[in-house]
């Protein structure tokens, strides 16, 4: 807001009356923001958009941390923003091209998608990591559900992470999550003549506001996060074109049915 305003940090601080290192540990969210400084700083910069306005200002409540909590220091700490974003968002969108979605995982094929990691975990780190994974499914269980919509390369229905069995179960459970009233499963079939590439897995967590967006993807290095407007907007029309080559609903479930049926 301060940059769209054409401010300098010394100009919002002036207006402000305070010192231009408590702009800056506000921008670096170093400590927490009140409502009503949330409101006076939305003012000073002149900004026109209430129902942005509103979302930050409904955000400073949440003073208590979630269960991801419970993981910090023990796990990397993009996974505990992965676990906070998909908690707070108001619609999940997700590309799983070389395995299925963590969040639609069974414990042994996410253990075994786990095992090849490089270098490889030590027994406790991937019990951390399993149990971690784990938690994050339950926001698929709560009352308030957010809609999610997977949608999965045939290629991951093939490659048989753990083995047989334990990708038959995989698929078995794919299905079941399909008749949920707020997933939605679609399949890239192996005879599309392409679409874009955005990365192995990604996932686009819509907020109560589209500033308030986040698009989070893995790579090597680990997990990457994007929320500046610009990259929203291309993650958007990449998941929209993507969408575009998956099959409809039920022809998506009759190729997962049918390949667990082969197996």
């Amino acid at each position: 807001m301060r940059e769209d305003a054409g401010l300098s940090i010394q100009e919002a601080a002036d207006r402000l009356g305070i010192n231009r290192t408590h702009i800056t540990n506000l921008e670096l969210a170093r400590f927490g923001v009140s409502e009503e400084r949330v409101r006076t700083l939305a003012a000073i910069y002149a900004c026109p958009d209430g129902a942005y306005v509103d979302a930050l200002a409904a955000m400073t409540h949440e003073r208590r941390g979630g269960w991801w909590e419970e993981y910090r220091g023990l796990i990397a700490t993009s996974g505990l923003d992965l676990a906070e974003m998909e908690h707070h968002a108001s619609r999940l969108r997700v590309v799983g091209l070389i395995h299925i979605p963590g969040l639609l995982q069974t414990e042994e094929y996410a253990q075994a998608v786990m095992g090849h990691a490089v270098p490889p975990w030590s027994p406790p780190e991937l019990r951390r990591r399993l149990s971690h994974r784990m938690r994050r499914r339950d926001i698929l269980d709560r009352d308030d559900p957010p809609p999610c919509t997977f949608i999965v390369h045939e290629a991951a229905l093939h490659t048989r992470f753990g083995g047989t069995r334990v990708l038959r179960t995989q698929l078995e459970r794919l299905l079941e999550a399909s008749e949920r009233e707020n997933i939605t499963v679609r399949v890239i079939p192996l005879a599309t003549e392409g679409f874009p590439v955005a990365g192995a897995t990604v996932t686009y967590a819509s907020g109560p506001v589209p500033q308030l967006d986040t698009v989070q993807f893995d790579s090597a290095l680990g997990s990457m996060f994007l929320d500046a407007e610009s990259q929203l907007r291309k993650y958007r029309g990449v998941l929209d074109r993507t969408e575009d080559v998956a099959l409809p609903v039920e022809e998506s479930r009759d190729v997962v049915r049918a390949i667990a049926r082969r197996m």
